[in-house]
């Protein structure tokens, strides 16, 4: 497995692509709204990343993805495609943004609430959530992936929820998807030795119910097999000398 260590030149890149990353989920927020469909919210944020910032929607075209954001309504864990079906009040919606600037990649997500929600659906947001910021704190060189994977998968469990094993983060940096798969379940001390200058995405799903999954027949649309609720929160995260800094943060965050 080889993991690229980046350069100082490679992070002032990562940290451009971040930033545009997060720029994107604030400006779409206002826009989350009952009756909007996720194609509109799809065609706003194309719109934003190509005219706005002059840089590219990843997803569109990865793999054949016929778009450029990922939005995961209720029960979808992940890579949900954009269509006219419109938002309803109580909907928990994930918009996934990944942009590419001068050639590298800043991945991001968050949930947002469509209008009033019912409390079930705030509380597994807010678990999923309390997951990734788990894991985000224990980064630092000398860690190993299997502390971050454990904090998670520990969070979820004692809070009756459980932890989607078939995805996980990722190395990002010129490749939208590097070495190495970052798991958000495992066991301290095992996995990799983190080090300065490892970039990665840390994006736990989190399920109300069983942590099972279906992929439907699109090929990119992954569902909980249950049909129960399910959230993701995600960054790109640069291991520093002494911890983390988290490229993808948003204004109304601080770490």
């Amino acid at each position: 497995m080889t993991v690229q260590i980046k350069t100082a030149e490679e992070i002032k890149k990562m940290r451009i692509a971040g930033k545009l990353a997060a720029e994107v989920l604030e400006m779409i927020a206002p826009y989350v709204q009952p009756g909007i469909t996720t194609d509109a919210l799809n065609l706003r944020c194309h719109d934003f990343i190509v005219n706005e910032q002059q840089a590219i929607p990843a997803p569109l075209n990865y793999h054949g993805f016929p778009k450029s954001i990922c939005t995961s309504v209720n029960h979808v864990v992940c890579h949900g495609i954009p269509n006219n079906k419109p938002l309803k009040e109580g909907d928990i919606v994930n918009i996934d943004i990944t942009v590419i600037k001068e050639d590298y990649h800043g991945d991001t997500s968050q949930m947002f609430f469509v209008g009033e929600v019912s409390e079930k659906a705030k509380r597994i947001v807010r678990i999923s959530k309390e997951c990734l910021l788990k894991g985000i704190e224990l980064v630092k060189p000398g860690a190993h992936l299997g502390d971050i994977g454990f904090a998670i998968q520990h969070h979820a469990e004692i809070n009756k929820c459980t932890i989607v094993r078939e995805y996980c983060g990722h190395g990002i940096g010129r490749g939208f998807h590097e070495q190495p798969q970052v798991l958000h379940y495992g066991k301290r001390g095992a996995g990799m030795p983190l080090e300065s200058g490892m970039t990665f995405t840390i994006e736990p799903m989190v399920n109300v119910g069983k942590r099972h999954v279906k992929l439907l027949d699109d090929g990119w649309t992954v569902i909980t097999k249950d049909r129960s609720l399910t959230a993701q929160w995600e960054h790109t995260i640069l291991v520093t000398d002494n911890g983390f800094e988290v490229l993808t943060q948003r204004s109304d965050e601080n770490f």
